[in-house]
């Protein structure tokens, strides 16, 4: 079952695009907070976007260029503008495809399972994990956190992964160790000290203070 992500400010559209692409089994999440469009983005990690361009508080453009910072995810832009020029602009902010309102619905739904195979039958999309306003990319091992991307290591994505797949939950040190010795690096508690203090300092000079707790006897959580 396909994830489909709606951006849409008219919760009447937004309502009867959700019931028609549920009737076709896909799983659907409509944004509800218009400010933290990204956010939802990566708690709903979805496999196409359907993004309108009139937004309160920022457009579509930027909405879409600020979700290519994490993925590579589809996005078909709907605007009631469908004019060439709302066009180019949608497809060179990094859209895929472009659908005029008012539209058949009939369309749309050929459009977005169109795009899906076009996507999917070649790349699928990597899940971002999302906390405080970061974001991890699991595709190419990257945090982005506003206009700062930061490069990891092995070691420190593994460890990065595992506290923001658990993120409110405590995560002991030997769980941490576990999953480090996936990767063929066989380490003891020191080491494993060692590389959770240089990550915080990775966090630290992106301005992520406080990012990652010690629980004395316990492990770590994100804070």
């Amino acid at each position: 079952m396909y994830r489909l992500f709606i951006v849409e400010d008219d919760e009447g559209i937004a309502g009867e695009v959700a019931a028609l692409a549920e009737s076709w089994d896909f799983e659907v999440s409509v944004c509800r907070d218009l400010r933290s469009v990204t956010a939802e983005f990566a708690r709903v990690n979805p496999h196409v976007v359907l993004l309108d361009i009139a937004l309160p508080f920022f457009n579509g453009y930027h909405w879409c260029s600020e979700i290519r910072k994490l993925s590579q995810v589809p996005i078909m832009f709907i605007s009631s503008a469908s004019d060439n020029m709302s066009i180019v602009m949608a497809m060179d902010m990094g859209g895929d495809d472009f659908i005029a309102k008012p539209f058949d619905a009939n369309v749309l739904m050929a459009k977005l399972r169109s795009l899906l195979r076009r996507s999917y039958d070649f790349a699928p999309s990597a899940p971002v994990l999302e906390h405080r306003g970061a974001f991890l990319n699991t595709g190419d091992s990257t945090l982005l956190y506003g206009r700062e991307r930061l490069e990891l290591t092995r070691n420190e994505y593994r460890i990065l992964h595992c506290l923001m797949e658990n993120r409110g939950r405590t995560v002991s040190r030997e769980t941490l160790m576990e999953r480090l010795w996936e990767t063929d690096c066989f380490v003891d508690d020191n080491t494993l000290s060692v590389n959770v203090n240089r990550l915080r300092k990775k966090l630290e000079g992106i301005g992520l203070r406080d990012f990652i707790t010690t629980r004395v006897g316990m492990g770590y959580m994100l804070n």
